[in-house]
């Protein structure tokens, strides 16, 4: 399989201000975990620098970061390759994950900020209209930035990019998941009742939620693996 990177004249544009080598690993990153560079894929240095339009330096440095993230293999001499999901290790992610955020929103039910919940239901109302035309790569951003949100209304923003540097594998599943019929409805109406729990003051209700909410994926790990067992360890 080879790399599936669009050009990034179309697709990605350098910020000059920045080095090159962190962009290239969030913009791959963040092709990988939308699975535009599904598992099994080759990652060609020589292409990926003339791709983006930069020496192999910057690029070797990127796919050193993503195999930290265990997002890709590099095997030396040989090939580097976007690696299968693991399962095992998506499992402890979700541990982590689920232990942080049942904190975070007890914490956020304790004391309920008005402009908070305006801004999380405005989110929710932005998924709704994007799942309405079935925008599902704009519906999983929103996804990431509701979560995103509770974290920086705890004070807590460095525990998400803890987080979100374990979750690779798991954010992969959940991409996974998310087209089979009636989970984006699902995700939907947990946003929905989390935030509406956390309005009221009700941190019981918004961590029973958010527990359910969290488990949706790995509680249908068979039948993702049925679908593409190709792409699991």
């Amino acid at each position: 399989m080879e790399t599936l990177l669009q050009e990034p004249s179309t697709l990605f544009q350098f910020d000059r201000t920045r080095q090159a080598a962190p962009q290239v690993f969030e913009h791959m990153r963040e092709q990988i975990i939308a699975l535009a560079l599904p598992p099994g894929t080759v990652l060609s240095r020589i292409d990926l620098a003339a791709q983006y339009g930069i020496s192999q330096t910057p690029v070797r440095d990127a796919l050193i970061r993503l195999a930290e993230e265990g997002l890709v293999d590099i095997f030396p001499q040989h090939a580097t390759r976007v690696s299968r999901i693991d399962v095992a290790l998506a499992r402890q992610a979700h541990f982590l994950r689920r232990s942080v955020e049942l904190e975070i929103v007890r914490t956020l039910a304790a004391a309920p900020d008005a402009r908070l919940i305006e801004k999380l239901r405005a989110t929710v109302a932005r998924a709704t209209r994007m799942l309405e035309v079935h925008a599902l790569d704009e519906f999983s951003d929103n996804d990431q930035a509701f979560h995103r949100a509770l974290y920086d209304a705890a004070n807590v923003p460095d525990l998400h990019a803890l987080v979100r540097r374990q979750s690779g594998h798991l954010d992969r599943l959940r991409r996974l998941h998310l087209p089979i019929a009636g989970k984006a409805h699902e995700v939907l109406r947990d946003h929905a009742a989390i935030v509406e729990a956390i309005a009221v003051g009700n941190g019981v209700r918004a961590e029973a939620v958010l527990r359910e909410h969290l488990s949706g994926t790995l509680a249908h790990i068979d039948d993702i693996r049925a679908r593409y067992g190709n792409y699991l360890k």
